[in-house]
C-alpha cells in the first residue's frame, strides 16, 4: 500500500513523465523515482544539498530539508559551473555539459534486490575546474553488476567551490574560508551515511573513490576531521600530494589564500562580498580563469588542518584500508605539464646537473640523458603521481592497515599509435567497464577479448575491495598487499603481481620534497626536472 501510494504521489508531484513505471524509494530525506534499467535501480539528480545561489554562494552547503511528494530523478543534473574549453582534447565531451550553480545532485545505481550492500561513492576529476557525475564514462552500471552501490556525486568547482577570502572568513562562524567544494563532498557523504540503507546500502561500508583531482579529493577527505567516520576505505587514481596554500600565510612560494582571493576580487573589480556574489556564475568563473586563479583545499586549521605530507608523515590520516595507484604515461595527454625540451641530451645533463646538485647522478639513473625527452615525461609523472601513489601505500601500511598498490601500463592499437601509451585518466573505460562511452577523441578501444578480459580483472578488483576490503578477482592473480616486500600490480595485457616499483623512485621524490619543505619557500608541485629550482641544501630529517 505505501509503495503505491508514493507511485500515485509521483503521479500527481511529476505529471504524465512520471507514469512510466520506475523505482520508488521513500528515504529520510524524501521519497524518489528513479529507473528500472535490466537488473538495476538507478536514480539520477538527486539534491543532496541546499542550491548554492545568491546568498548561499561561498557557504558551506546546507542540508536539505524532507521533501514531500515524490520527486522525479530520471535524469542527471547539470554539471557545477565550469569554463567552457574551446581548446579540443582527447578528454573533451561530444557536447559541451549544460551546467547550473544549482548543481549539488548525486546519482545512485543500485542492485534490484540490493540489502546491505557495500558503497562506491565516486568523485570525478578535472583539476578541480571542470568534469561532471554525468559523463558517460562513469556509468556505474557494470560495477552495481557486481553487487555494489555506486553513488556519483557532483561538486562546486572553480572559483565558486574553492575562493578563500579575508570577507569570508569574517562572515565565518568558524573563521575559516574556502574549501566549499570538499565541504560538498562531506554533505554529500553524509546523505548517504543518513539515506544509503533506503536504497540497499550499507552506511557502515562505504569506499570514497576518485581519479585525478578526484583522488585529490580522497586525500583531502582522509585528512579532514570533518570527515571521519562516514567513509571506510579509498581508492585513489592518479593523486598527487602537491603543497597547498594556507589561510592566512604565505608558504612555499605561493600567496595566502585570502590574498590570492583578494588579488583576484580586486582583477574583477570587485569591491566586496556583496559585488562578487551579484556577478553571474559563468562570467566569474570565465573572468578568475583568465586572470589565472586556481582552484586548491586551503589548510585552514579546521577542513584541512595541515599540509597533506605533515598529516599523512605523522599518521594522522584516517586508518583506512587504501588501494592506490597511477599509469605509466600520466604525462603523454599532459604536455603542459612537462618543461619544454632543451636540443640535445649534453643540455638536458648539464641543466640537471646544475639543478640536483649532488643527487644529479641519482636522479640521471632515473631519467637518463640519452633519451631525455621520455625522462621529461617520466620526472614529471613520478613526482607528481608516481611519488604520491607509493606514499600513500607506505604510509596507510606504517598505520597498520593494508594498503595496494598499482601501475597501470596498458596500451592497445589506436592508444599506442596516437602517443598516448596508458595516458592520464586512460584506467577509467577498464575500471568502470564502459568501453563505449568514452569521449570522442580518446582512442577507441577495441572490443575483443582481451581488452574484456583486463577490464573484467579491474572491476573485480575494484568492487571486491569496496566489499571487504581485499582485492581479489576471478580469473585473475592475487594481489599482495604493499607491505613490506613493497608489492604492487602491474597492468599491462594481463594483471601481474610485482614487487619493487621503480627502484629509487620514491626515495629521490621524497628527500627532494622534503627539502623543498624545509625551505618554506619552494613547492613540490610539478617543478621538477629542467623545471625544478636548485636543490636546497641538507635538512635534518631529510637524507
Amino acid at each position: 500500500m505505501k509503495l503505491r501510494l508514493l507511485v500515485l504521489g509521483a503521479l500527481v508531484l511529476a505529471g504524465p513523465a512520471a507514469a512510466q513505471s520506475g523505482p520508488v524509494v521513500d528515504a529520510p530525506s524524501g521519497a524518489v523515482q528513479g529507473s528500472a534499467e535490466g537488473e538495476l535501480k538507478v536514480f539520477r539528480g538527486i539534491p543532496y544539498a541546499v542550491p548554492p545561489v545568491r546568498a548561499m554562494r561561498w557557504r558551506p552547503p546546507a542540508p536539505m530539508q524532507h521533501w514531500k511528494g515524490v520527486r522525479a530523478a530520471t535524469a542527471f543534473g547539470p554539471a557545477c559551473v565550469q569554463p567552457q574549453s574551446k581548446t579540443p582534447s582527447v578528454y573533451s565531451p561530444a557536447e559541451p555539459l549544460p551546467v547550473s550553480e544549482d548543481c549539488l545532485t548525486l546519482n545512485i545505481w543500485a542492485p534490484r534486490d540490493a540489502q546491505n550492500a557495500p558503497v562506491f561513492f565516486w568523485i570525478h576529476g578535472g583539476a578541480l575546474v571542470t568534469g561532471s557525475s554525468r559523463e558517460a564514462m562513469y556509468d556505474g552500471k557494470r560495477l552495481a553488476e557486481r553487487g555494489v552501490i555506486v553513488v556519483s556525486i557532483n561538486y562546486r568547482l572553480g572559483v565558486l567551490g574553492w575562493l578563500a577570502h579575508p570577507g569570508l572568513t569574517a562572515e565565518s562562524p568558524q573563521h575559516v574560508s574556502g574549501n566549499y567544494g570538499l565541504l560538498d563532498q562531506i554533505a554529500a557523504l553524509g546523505w548517504v551515511r543518513h539515506n544509503i540503507a533506503a536504497f540497499g546500502g550499507d552506511p557502515g561500508n562505504v569506499t570514497i573513490a576518485g581519479e585525478s583531482a578526484g583522488a585529490l579529493s580522497v586525500m583531502y577527505l582522509l585528512e579532514s576531521p570533518l570527515a571521519r567516520g562516514l567513509f571506510h576505505k579509498g581508492i585513489a587514481e592518479s593523486a598527487y600530494m602537491i603543497s597547498m596554500p594556507e589561510l592566512k600565510k604565505a608558504v612555499y612560494g605561493a600567496p595566502s589564500g585570502e590574498a590570492a582571493g583578494q588579488m583576484l576580487a580586486t582583477g574583477l573589480q570587485a569591491a566586496d562580498l556583496s559585488a562578487l556574489r551579484g556577478m553571474d556564475a559563468q562570467a566569474i568563473t570565465d573572468a578568475a580563469a583568465k586572470l589565472g586563479y586556481g582552484p586548491w583545499g586551503t589548510v585552514d586549521g579546521l577542513v584541512l588542518p595541515q599540509q597533506m605530507v605533515d598529516a599523512f608523515g605523522q599518521g594522522k590520516q584516517a586508518p583506512v584500508p587504501l588501494l592506490a595507484g597511477f599509469n605509466q604515461g600520466e604525462i603523454r595527454s599532459l604536455m603542459i605539464l612537462a618543461p619544454k625540451a632543451p636540443d640535445t641530451a649534453a643540455e638536458y645533463e648539464a641543466t640537471i646537473r646544475d639543478r640536483y646538485g649532488e643527487l644529479a647522478d641519482a636522479f640521471l639513473r632515473l631519467y637518463p640523458a640519452a633519451d631525455y625527452k621520455e625522462s621529461i615525461l617520466a620526472t614529471t609523472r613520478d613526482g607528481l603521481y608516481g611519488w604520491t601513489s607509493e606514499r600513500l601505500a607506505r604510509r596507510q601500511t606504517t598505520l597498520g592497515v593494508p594498503a595496494y598498490l598499482y601501475l597501470f601500463d596498458h596500451g592497445y592499437p589506436a592508444m599506442d599509435e596516437a602517443g598516448l601509451h596508458a595516458f592520464h585518466a586512460s584506467e577509467l573505460p577498464f575500471a568502470f567497464g564502459t568501453f563505449d562511452n568514452t569521449p570522442p577523441r580518446w582512442p577507441k578501444i577495441p572490443d575483443t577479448a582481451g581488452e574484456r578480459a583486463l577490464s573484467d580483472a579491474m572491476i573485480g578488483y575494484w568492487t571486491s575491495f569496496a566489499r571487504t576490503g581485499t582485492p581479489v578477482a576471478e580469473n585473475a592473480p592475487a594481489w599482495p598487499a604493499y607491505g613490506a616486500a613493497a608489492n604492487y600490480m602491474h597492468f599491462a595485457a594481463t594483471p601481474e603481481p610485482r614487487a619493487g616499483l621503480m627502484p629509487g623512485m620514491y626515495a629521490l621524490n621524497e628527500v627532494v620534497m622534503c627539502r623543498h619543505k624545509a625551505t618554506g619557500k619552494l613547492a613540490w608541485n610539478w617543478n621538477v626536472g629542467l623545471a625544478a629550482p636548485k636543490l636546497p641544501p641538507k635538512a635534518e630529517g631529510c637524507d
